[in-house]
């Protein structure tokens, strides 16, 4: 499933630097007359800067001269292959959740370093530091907790309800940007589920917030104006002013528990590919609202499988809950605890049906299927009832075919031939070796099905089609 990438180039609010580096602090004046004051009063001991540290091999040449032809001639390249070790160091921010020591962050801020300082602003204005340890983190959110060992309760932030979050309620911000250590910012609630999908980002539930964020506040709070953690500053756009990024508290609510008590998070799992329903594609399969999302595939001997869920099926809600895209299906899932039923409601053939899943749990590696099938030897010519929609031949699977293609489905057809100029071809991406499977909901397999399949359809036509093991729905519009 491709997922759409941004154009633009997002950086994680995380500032990295090679050991030695300093910054040269300024005296910040700041005025009492407004009522942020007391709410940075409030949280600021429980906000605290992070210091980590990794040693990173770099290369490096101990002759002057690395590009002269002369050297090249002897030595050729290998006199470039010396390192050595040098300590790379990186901020970032968190904040207490308990008065025992955890504190929340991000998992880009201590995810695989060597080192980890935590620093806590005392009430006197010193400074004391902790190391800490990392206790469990989770990449999909992007949310770690790291743990230190106090000697006495510490303050501790409350959690909010990001869900009841409104755009354009003002928040604050408390982080460490390029090291200047517990700075405030102070902004509204720009949008909410805002999706990036770039580089080391791919989140679909981001609050949107003009508070200036800056590398170095990753893990801190954004608090709104009772004083509560609605968000976690994580993500900026750089060259843009006023585009910083949250993870809704309420995200790491559903996940802190697992953290602390497994260091990582058990999710639900169904055991499908599944892919995003076009509106054309949905109502012909019987979906009333046109939304839904496909299942593609059904992995053997998972929970779907075991349940009766099979590929083609059009799944529209979780739990009495509505989910018109992967997106919301996949959080709904994964919400979910493994061992836990969640019940499906799907379209199948023009029918809903209502399909009950206990659930697995969600594994760390993808999984594939290995399927032995059959065939004759006979093969007969595609119809020339698909030429108007640039498809020129469709043949019936043989074992010849079979083994050319790759192809692991046992019934259906397999286009031999198809015009790369047509709508089929650059529109819908179909080509040379997908498997029909079915036409306006006319199941395939034999070439003759295929008039009976198209004889009723004017100018477009909803093809069902497997290619990889995977199975895939488009519209496909005749030749001009």
């Amino acid at each position: 499933m491709r997922r759409k990438i941004l154009a633009f180039t997002f950086a994680l609010a995380l500032i990295v630097v090679c050991a030695g580096s300093s910054f040269a602090l300024s005296p910040l004046n700041m005025s009492s007359a407004n009522p942020i004051v007391p709410i940075v009063k409030k949280a600021s001991p429980a906000v605290v800067n992070i210091d980590v540290e990794k040693t990173a091999k770099r290369s490096v040449s101990p002759f002057p001269f690395d590009d002269d032809p002369f050297f090249k001639r002897f030595f050729g390249d290998s006199f470039k292959e010396f390192n050595r070790s040098v300590p790379m160091k990186g901020r970032g921010s968190g904040f207490i959740v308990s008065k025992e020591g955890l504190i929340l962050t991000n998992n880009h801020v201590v995810d695989g370093v060597d080192k980890i300082t935590v620093s806590l602003q005392l009430e006197d204005g010193s400074k004391k530091t902790y190391p800490a340890t990392i206790k469990g983190h989770d990449r999909e959110y992007d949310l770690a907790v790291i743990k230190i060992e106090p000697d006495r309760d510490l303050p501790v932030l409350e959690l909010g309800d990001s869900d009841a979050l409104e755009v354009g309620e003002f928040v604050v911000a408390i982080g460490n940007p390029y090291g200047f250590e517990h700075t405030v910012t102070a902004g509204v609630i720009s949008a909410k589920n805002r999706s990036i999908h770039a580089q080391d980002i791919d989140f679909d539930d981001f609050l949107q917030t003009d508070a200036a964020i800056n590398p170095g506040n990753s893990g801190g709070p954004l608090l709104d104006m009772a004083g509560k953690v609605i968000g976690i500053n994580t993500a900026i756009m750089p060259y843009a002013q006023g585009l910083g990024f949250a993870i809704p508290v309420n995200k790491a609510k559903e996940i802190m528990g697992d953290l602390v008590d497994k260091g990582r998070v058990s999710r639900g799992w169904l055991g499908v590919s599944i892919s995003d329903a076009n509106s054309e594609v949905a109502k012909m399969y019987g979906v009333p609202d046109g939304t839904g999302i496909v299942v593609a595939k059904v992995m053997p001997g998972e929970p779907a499988e075991k349940s009766g869920l099979k590929a083609g099926d059009i799944i529209v809600e979780v739990n009495g809950q509505k989910v018109k895209n992967t997106v919301e299906l996949r959080q709904k899932i994964g919400s979910l605890p493994p061992k836990s039923d969640a019940r499906l409601k799907v379209y199948r053939n023009r029918k809903a049906l209502n399909i009950t899943v206990k659930l697995g749990e969600r594994p760390n590696d993808s999984q594939s299927e290995n399927i032995t099938l059959k065939g004759d030897e006979k093969s007969s010519k595609g119809s020339e009832a698909l030429k108007d929609y640039g498809i020129n031949e469709v043949t019936e699977i043989t074992d010849s075919l079979r083994k050319k293609y790759k192809l692991t489905s046992e019934n259906g057809l397999v286009i031999t031939d198809i015009d790369k100029d047509s709508p089929a071809s650059y529109e819908n991406g179909l080509h040379e070796g997908d498997m029909l499977l079915e036409i306006n909901l006319h199941e395939l397999k034999r070439v003759s099905d295929i008039s009976d399949a198209v004889k009723d359809s004017d100018s477009k036509i909803v093809i069902k089609f497997e290619r990889e093991g995977t199975t895939n729905y488009q519209v496909i519009e005749k030749k001009k």
